[in-house]
């Protein structure tokens, strides 16, 4: 028979659990919508900033940038890696370092010097685990990353690219296709030269631009906060992954400890009524012997 204190008990704790993920559940929800509105926003500026590109790029103006050309030979590279700082979000972190072990290892085998920088305390751990040895770390790049603190870094990354201490930089992140899609992957950046072909259309565009004071000018300023932008959009994308992830996991959880203070119920109710049962044999066994 099932004791039923032990199961009073177990059924206590499962409530008490149920309330956290119930709690965290709402809280990812209400984080969720604030950084879907901030990607929803930046995603319109980046797609016409990333369009006015390409258009100028193939717009025949005789112009170049230095961020839009391949290098010849890629020496060094840098791989950044975006996690969150915390966990209960299914699998939002393993998926993303998942994509960021194999595109590591390509590196090993494709480029003499490389680098990998990782944003957020779980994937910082996860690779350390993994035996690769993390440059640098971010953990202040939370839910609600900024585009002063992306701008910082982005400057770093610009600086070493114009001067020839990196040719490539990757971006490992859980890119944000919609409310029910959300895809791990890893993007190159850095250069820029898939910009030019970002429309399919672009060869066929034949915009009439007037520029002031020059062309050059006005790449030299367009093409640098381009990257920023992508780099930015990279960010809020994996913001509102986390919340979308963690917010799924805690339904689940939810509903898997209500199906289970459901059994633990079951089984409650059934053992105090063979006890009851038992007990009342018992009394009518003893009013038995006593009357005989």
């Amino acid at each position: 028979m099932a004791n039923l204190r032990q199961l009073d008990r177990r059924r206590k704790s499962i409530r008490n659990i149920r309330k956290i993920t119930r709690t965290m559940e709402l809280i990812a929800t209400a984080r969720f919508k604030r950084a879907l509105d901030r990607v929803q926003n930046d995603t319109a500026y980046t797609e016409k900033i990333t369009e006015l590109v390409s258009h100028l790029a193939g717009a025949g103006l005789g112009v170049k940038h230095p961020l839009l050309e391949p290098r010849e030979e890629t020496r060094s590279a840098t791989l950044l890696v975006l996690t969150a700082n915390r966990g209960l979000c299914g699998g939002y972190n393993a998926n993303v370092q998942r994509e960021a072990v194999a595109r590591w290892r390509k590196l090993a085998s494709e480029v003499p010097s490389r680098s990998i920088e990782v944003s957020g305390k779980r994937g910082i751990g996860g690779l350390r685990f993994r035996g690769i040895d993390v440059d640098r770390t971010f953990t202040h790049f939370e839910d609600k990353p900024t585009f002063d603190e992306v701008d910082e870094l982005a400057g770093r990354y610009l600086e070493e690219y114009l001067s020839g201490q990196l040719d490539r930089l990757d971006v490992a992140y859980m890119r944000f296709d919609s409310a029910s899609r959300q895809t791990a992957v890893c993007e190159t950046l850095l250069p820029l030269g898939s910009l030019a072909g970002a429309d399919a259309d672009h060869t066929t565009v034949r915009a009439d631009y007037e520029f002031l004071p020059s062309a050059e000018s006005i790449l030299q300023e367009i093409v640098p906060t381009s990257f920023k932008v992508k780099l930015f959009k990279c960010f809020l994308d994996a913001a509102v992954s986390e919340q979308i992830s963690r917010m799924v996991a805690m339904k689940s959880a939810t509903e898997n400890a209500d199906g289970l203070i459901k059994r633990i119920s079951m089984v409650y109710n059934r053992a105090r009524q063979n006890r009851i049962t038992s007990d009342l044999l018992d009394v009518l066994g003893g009013v038995e012997a006593l009357s005989n």
